[in-house]
C-alpha cells in the first residue's frame, strides 16, 4: 500500500493537484487541512461542548469522513452528507480554530489521518504530511510557488466571486503567513529531507501533475 504526500504553502496548488492525482490513480485522498473544520462541525452537530477536550478528541478520532476526488476538486462527505461548502463558512472556521487549540484533538487527528492509508494507495495533502504524519511515504513532494504568484491566484479567485481584494495586501498576508508557518515550534512548514521540491510559479496544473506522475512511474507504484 503506497502513500504519496504533497505538502506546501497555501496557494501552491496542492488541493487541485491532489484531487487530480487521486482521481487518475483511483487512490484514496486525505485533505488534512479540512479535518479541523470537519471536527468542529461534527462536534457542534453532536452537541459536544468545544471546551470538553476529551469529548472533542473522541469526535475527532471517530470522524466518519471521506474525500471524494474529481477533476474539478474534492467533495467532502461527513456521515453521508456532503459538507464541502459548509466547512468553508466563517462560522465553521471559528469552530476549527477552537478545536485546533486542544492537544488531545491534535493527537487524535494524527492517528485519524494515518487511518486514511488504505489499499491501493493514498494521496495526502497538507503541510506536515511528509515530515510528521507519513514519514515513511513512498514519494514526498513539496509544492511551492512565489508569494506573488500565490497572491495573484488568490486575487483571481476572489475577483471571480465578486469579492473586492487588494493584491499588495494579499502578498503581504501570504508572506506573513509563510513566516509564521515556517518558524512555528510544532510541525513547521518545511520540505522533508527526502522530498522532491516542485516550484509551480510558472507551471500549469497539468505540468505539475505530469511531474508527480513521472515520480510515480519512476518508483514503480503502478
Amino acid at each position: 500500500m503506497s502513500v504519496i504526500t504533497i505538502d506546501g504553502p497555501s496557494g501552491a496548488g496542492k488541493g487541485t493537484v491532489c484531487a487530480r492525482l487521486a482521481a487518475e490513480l483511483n487512490w484514496h485522498l486525505l485533505d488534512s487541512g479540512a479535518l479541523y473544520r470537519i471536527t468542529g462541525l461534527a462536534a457542534e452537530r453532536q452537541s459536544v461542548a468545544l471546551d470538553d477536550e476529551p469529548a472533542v478528541a473522541q469526535v475527532a478520532a471517530q470522524l466518519d469522513v471521506t474525500f471524494e476526488p474529481g477533476i474539478d476538486g474534492v467533495a467532502v462527505v461527513l456521515a453521508g452528507e456532503e459538507v464541502t461548502t459548509t466547512i468553508r463558512t466563517e462560522e465553521v472556521g471559528s469552530l476549527a480554530s477552537q478545536v485546533a487549540a486542544l492537544p488531545a484533538v491534535r493527537d487524535a487527528l494524527l492517528q485519524r489521518q494515518r487511518d486514511f492509508a488504505k489499499a491501493p494507495g493514498l494521496i495526502a495533502d497538507g503541510r506536515d504530511m511528509g515530515t510528521v504524519v507519513f514519514p515513511q511515504a513512498d514519494i514526498k513532494v513539496f509544492l511551492t510557488a512565489s508569494a506573488e504568484e500565490r497572491a495573484q491566484r488568490r486575487f483571481r479567485q476572489l475577483t471571480e466571486k465578486g469579492i473586492n481584494a487588494s493584491l499588495p495586501a494579499l502578498i503581504e498576508d501570504i508572506r506573513a503567513r509563510d513566516e509564521r508557518d515556517s518558524s512555528r515550534a510544532v510541525a513547521p512548514l518545511k520540505p522533508a529531507q527526502d522530498a522532491v521540491v516542485i516550484d509551480s510559479t510558472s507551471l500549469s496544473i497539468d505540468e505539475v501533475c505530469d511531474q508527480v506522475m513521472a515520480l510515480v512511474h519512476q518508483a514503480r507504484l503502478i
